[in-house]
């Protein structure tokens, strides 16, 4: 049980007139809440780190893999700007949510709380959503990418019967569903708490009728 179920418990058994106010509970809120968006802040840094290194460290550590990422580099304008694009989405979310956890830090305004907490979530919402639909994109891509890269591949999905191109198909529709669905239970799993313990702390700020 953490410090404001407590106070919270507390409150409760007291009398009516001794209860704590909403003044007196409202500065464990705000430095909960602060607390939370200032995790998920350094959450997503790490987050951009991890990509930075995945894509990097097998560059420089395999001569196969930095071949192949030249070839798709030189070869394909499209594929660098969805990847710039990528990173930039990373560093606008990383900057959005600074922007919320300055905003919790400084107000002293239980609307403006309230609103910062809305604001959080919804950023936080937008990102997961963003992610699942460019996972989705870059497995289909990365489908077609080997499709078109590879002529013995190529060749075989030519020769294949209508039997087979249907399996193949529903192979490829499932392997992006299931691949949506992990990244989905990552993100619920290392987002999805913290934003439920911000939720909560909304919840109690319009119990208190702020």
């Amino acid at each position: 049980m953490d410090g404001l179920e407590l106070l919270k418990k507390d409150w409760n058994k007291q009398p009516e007139h001794k209860k704590l106010t909403v003044s007196e509970i409202y500065p464990l809120l705000h430095k909960k809440s602060s607390s939370i968006v200032k995790t998920l802040f350094y959450i997503s840094v790490a987050e951009l780190v991890f990509w930075i290194l995945i894509n990097t460290v097998p560059y420089f550590t395999s001569d196969s893999f930095r071949e192949r990422l030249d070839t798709v580099y030189a070869d394909d304008g499209t594929f660098t700007v969805l990847t710039v694009f990528g990173y930039a989405v990373i560093l606008l979310f990383i900057f959005l949510l600074y922007k919320s956890y300055k905003s919790i830090s400084v107000t002293d305004s239980a609307k403006q709380l309230m609103e910062s907490i809305l604001r959080t979530r919804k950023i936080v919402k937008y990102y997961v959503l963003y992610n699942l639909i460019v996972a989705g994109f870059s497995l289909l891509f990365g489908f077609y990418f080997a499709y078109t890269h590879n002529p013995e591949l190529a060749d075989q999905v030519a020769h294949f019967s209508r039997e087979q191109t249907i399996m193949a198909t529903t192979i490829v529709v499932i392997s992006t569903v299931v691949f949506i669905l992990l990244i989905w239970l990552f993100y619920r799993l290392i987002y999805g708490l913290l934003l439920k313990r911000l939720n909560r702390n909304y919840k109690e700020l319009k119990k208190l009728d702020v």
